[in-house]
């Protein structure tokens, strides 16, 4: 009767412990299976909601101009895409492939600027000791709070003293300086480069400029691409700079360009909607391929950070 009851209470000498069960509680299961699926509902109405504008244009995009009001916006007709885009290059001889070129140019030049800037000032803050540092990053917050628009004025009176106005200046210079971007670099950087590296070097005889560019660029390399990328995503999809700084049509962007086809509507009675609709579908592109070819920077990036 005693081997008996001992058999029942507890495990055998020698003997694994029993596993904790895996099922849980009725309650709890019905609670997950009910997250899970809001959580899966937010994320099917949230890639609807960021789709089905993408898809409407490129729909849109191959519809004659008749077809673009008279059928169902969600679904193809007749495809009229190659006469689209015969008339989106050859309008007005071609400016929308000038307005693509300035559009690639002023992000190109002007974020390369910005990320070497904004790079080696968070480089700076991050590794150096001054006087004055946390006033100045102070600052360096604080000018995320003044929203763009009231710089506008200030930044035309200036221009217009520096004869900048109408001159790729205008949209190239101010994109050489971005608060955010000197921020997310500090703190990068903070994170990726070891400051013993950095005395190593030192010891080895290494100057700071030498230091900056063959190990500190090197190490901020994914941040670095990230600053580049948004800072090209803003510059190309930039508006209000254009608007105010540029006059000739042939200095434009893209986006400019295509809101002054836009307004063709409203001021005469020829439509150029059609237009409008394919050359966003084509500008489109270059940032598709972008984000394709900066792939493996990020990639990189996240495998040094497993191997740490």
């Amino acid at each position: 009767m005693t081997v008996t009851m001992d058999r029942k209470t507890g495990p055998a000498a020698g003997s694994r412990p029993p596993r904790a069960s895996r099922r849980t509680e009725p309650g709890r299961v019905r609670q997950t299976t009910r997250t899970k699926t809001l959580v899966i509902s937010g994320l099917v109405l949230f890639s609807l909601y960021s789709l089905l504008p993408v898809w409407w244009l490129i729909v849109s995009a191959t519809k004659s101009r008749g077809d673009l009001y008279t059928t169902n916006g969600l679904w193809f007709t007749d495809m009229n895409v190659g006469e689209n885009l015969r008339q989106l290059f050859t309008y007005q001889d071609g400016i929308f492939l000038r307005w693509m070129w300035n559009t690639l140019f002023y992000g190109f030049v002007g974020t390369a600027g910005m990320t070497l800037i904004c790079v080696a000032c968070g480089y700076g803050l991050a590794m150096y000791e001054f006087r004055g540092k946390g006033f100045l990053m102070g600052c360096i917050i604080g000018s995320f709070l003044v929203p763009g628009a009231l710089l506008t004025i200030p930044s035309f009176l200036l221009y217009t003293d520096l004869n900048l106005i109408d001159t790729p200046s205008a949209i190239i210079v101010p994109s050489f300086f971005n608060a955010f971007s000197v921020y997310l670099a500090k703190v990068y950087a903070e994170g990726a480069i070891p400051p013993e590296l950095l005395e190593a070097a030192r010891i080895d005889g290494a100057g700071e400029y030498r230091i900056f560019f063959r190990i500190g660029a090197r190490l901020m390399s994914t941040g670095a691409a990230t600053i580049f990328l948004l800072g090209f995503v803003g510059s190309w999809n930039s508006f209000f700079g254009p608007l105010v700084f540029l006059r000739s049509s042939e200095k434009w962007t893209v986006m400019l360009g295509l809101y002054s086809w836009l307004k063709v509507k409203t001021d005469s009675s020829y439509d150029l909607t059609g237009m409008v609709v394919v050359g966003s579908i084509v500008s489109l592109i270059p940032m598709v391929i972008l984000l394709i070819s900066m792939q493996r920077y990020w990639r990189s990036g996240v495998t040094l950070g497993s191997l740490k």
